[in-house]
């Protein structure tokens, strides 16, 4: 017999973090709560919607056709109570409560330690969620509203979004310590044309930016590595396996081997520009120029 009791914000939330994420145990740990609790609560649901939902017992948590019914209601109910949110924000203390800021990896470790300390200095109420992804996955999660908004490179395709440009952060070339360009004081792009070039793997828009650079120059792509992560890629130059592009901001950070040379480029130097990026009906534009302009530049 159906139990008339209402699902609860907490159940969606919970049902939607376990299609997410395909298992109870990564669900509970996302959502900060026990794995009994969140399979109680789960099960608490089934009941009252006289439904199973959910097809245990495989290597992965799947919705069942009813699930995937209640699946869509449950998102779309989510996101309209996180609207509710957000208009209430926009007329109650500006950047006060919680943001959720998705963040592209090759900007998080080099900017933001320093940016949400001015951020926090400002505005001591804020109390900032960060996702870090890559480009594509923060997008989409913003558009499903599940995040508020983005910092990342605004040359990536960010379907309508809003933008605040904040800042052009330049591309350096980092060399092995032994190549023959490392004592250059600066190099034109055409200096590295034939070199074999280490890029990140597909779905970081560095990759896209440094692809549109390669084809510029001449440089050619080496095909049989690609690296996840910048550290990883700076310690393939390191050991001689070719050349890469850097953003200026991680040179700190990175260039730190004695294998390394980091050399700028003449002129006008091939840049990304790191900004802000919304959905265009969200009621909190006005506190995000404000979050950007207390973010500030790289120091």
């Amino acid at each position: 017999m159906l139990s008339m009791g209402t699902p609860t914000l907490r159940q969606l939330e919970y049902l939607v973090a376990i299609a997410d994420h395909g298992s109870f145990h990564a669900a509970a740990r996302a959502c900060g709560v026990t794995q009994p609790g969140l399979s109680a609560q789960i099960q608490q649901l089934e009941s009252q919607l006289d439904a199973k939902l959910l097809e245990r017992g495989g290597r992965k948590v799947l919705p069942t056709p009813a699930g995937e019914a209640v699946l869509r209601h449950a998102r779309a109910v989510l996101a309209d109570v996180d609207r509710l949110v957000e208009a209430s924000h926009a007329h109650a203390q500006p950047l006060a409560g919680r943001l959720r800021l998705g963040v592209i990896p090759t900007v998080s470790p080099y900017f933001l330690p320093k940016a949400l300390a001015r951020v926090r200095r400002r505005y001591p109420s804020l109390e900032v969620w960060l996702r870090e992804a890559k480009t594509d996955e923060l997008v989409a999660l913003l558009h499903r509203g599940e995040l508020d908004v983005l910092l990342l490179a605004l040359e990536a395709r960010l379907d309508g979004l809003e933008t605040l440009p904040l800042f052009r952060d330049a591309f350096v070339a980092a060399l092995p310590a032994g190549h023959r360009l490392a004592r250059r004081r600066r190099l034109r792009e055409s200096d590295l044309a034939d070199e074999p070039v280490l890029l990140l793997e597909d779905g970081h828009c560095l990759r896209d930016q440094a692809l549109s650079f390669c084809a510029e120059a001449g440089t050619v792509e080496r095909t049989d590595f690609r690296a996840s992560s910048l550290p990883t890629l700076v310690q393939m130059v390191a050991g001689g396996a070719g050349a890469t592009l850097l953003p200026e901001m991680a040179v700190r950070v990175e260039a730190r081997s004695p294998g390394i040379a980091i050399v700028p480029f003449r002129g006008a130097a091939p840049a990304r520009t790191i900004g802000l990026a919304w959905r265009a009906a969200s009621p909190r534009a006005p506190e995000f120029r404000m979050l950007g302009e207390a973010l500030g530049t790289p120091a």
